[in-house]
């Protein structure tokens, strides 16, 4: 049986919140194959020490990778802390992946209590 495969993405605003619930989480993302956009996945990488595969920056297509790979069946699930609150210059890529994820029916936690679901 292969690792789960998870991508986590966060919005400015989200990425300390991201970087902390990742580093809570330490052991069990261990067990897991990680990617992410951008400068997401490069803070996730130094403070944890895992091994993160890092897409392009969500705005310059890394929403869009991420939501490929859903479509090949390479992610089960993902984790992105979005920011609600804040205008998004991407944000018809972002609608776009959590419209993808939810057609292929994959776990999308947008907040801590759903990633803390999703970990477990």
């Amino acid at each position: 049986m292969s690792k789960r495969r998870i991508a986590l993405i966060a919005h400015d605003n989200k990425k300390n919140e991201l970087v902390a619930w990742a580093f809570a989480n330490k052991e069990r993302l261990s067990l897991c194959e990680l990617c992410g956009t951008g400068h997401t996945a490069a803070l996730v990488e130094e403070a944890t020490g895992l091994n993160v595969e890092r897409y392009l920056p969500g705005p310059m297509g890394g929403d869009q990778q991420v939501g490929a790979a859903i479509a090949e069946g390479r992610i089960d699930a993902v984790v992105f802390f979005w920011d609600p609150l804040s205008a998004q210059p991407h944000d018809p890529d972002v609608k776009a992946l959590l419209r993808i994820a939810v057609v292929y029916d994959i776990p999308i936690a947008t907040n801590k209590a759903t990633a803390d679901c999703i970990i477990r």
